[in-house]
């Protein structure tokens, strides 16, 4: 019998290896600011976020923020997101889970949704760079989901996408496994709470520490 294939991982950054969800909701409720809303606990942001994110704020407003309404969105949660997120640190644990997969002989790699010149300064602040065969911030304009980013990222590093498990903490990151062919794991200390992510139909677990385990089985 032919031993099963190495497993690749493919991690989410935002809310899964990086611990920003706090600095997200701040960034989110000083957008709404903007926009004339209330602002949200974290609780019902879990219960509300998904991508792409302008459906986010249609469940909050009813409908769609015009191309002008979500440039204004946008640039204030930009605004206040580059101002929090300066205190937030990677996921407890985070480094020490990236390391023993490498040392296992592992390989894995790093997609975001945020602007890939956005996100590489974190990647080298945290010194997380050599985990990586390769690190992909998002090009082009915000908004979008992530199947298309994961496709051309799984191109890039040839690999075949049945060997690959996406940790994520978005619904999102199950349907772009989906897309693709590979398999997901979901994770609640994120953008998402369990009740929204289970309907995904792929294992969801409350630490990132059971995401790698079922990730090498």
């Amino acid at each position: 019998m032919s031993p099963l294939p190495t497993r690749h991982i493919v991690w989410d950054w935002n809310s899964t290896l990086f611990h920003d969800i706090d600095a997200v909701v701040a960034a989110t409720n000083d957008s709404f600011a903007a926009y004339g809303l209330p602002p949200i606990t974290l609780e019902r942001y879990r219960d509300l976020y998904c991508v792409p994110v302008p459906k986010f704020y249609e469940k909050i407003t009813g409908r769609i923020p015009e191309p002008d309404e979500w440039a204004v969105l946008d640039a204030a949660f930009q605004k206040s997101y580059a101002r929090h997120v300066a205190a937030c640190a990677l996921t407890p644990g985070a480094d020490t889970l990236l390391r023993g997969w490498r040392d296992a002989g592992r390989t894995q790699s790093l997609l975001s949704l945020t602007a890939h010149d956005d996100l590489m300064p974190f990647v080298h602040r945290f010194g997380i760079d050599a985990h990586f065969l390769r690190v992909d911030g998002r090009i082009g304009p915000p908004g979008g989901g992530k199947a298309e980013h994961l496709a051309r990222h799984l191109d890039a590093l040839a690999v075949d996408p049945t060997t690959v498990v996406l940790i994520g903490d978005a619904a999102d990151d199950a349907h772009a496994a989906r897309e693709v062919g590979a398999s997901a794991v979901l994770y609640t200390g994120g953008s998402h709470a369990r009740a929204s992510l289970e309907p995904a139909g792929v294992p969801v677990v409350d630490t990132l520490e059971e995401a790698v385990a079922l990730a090498g089985q």
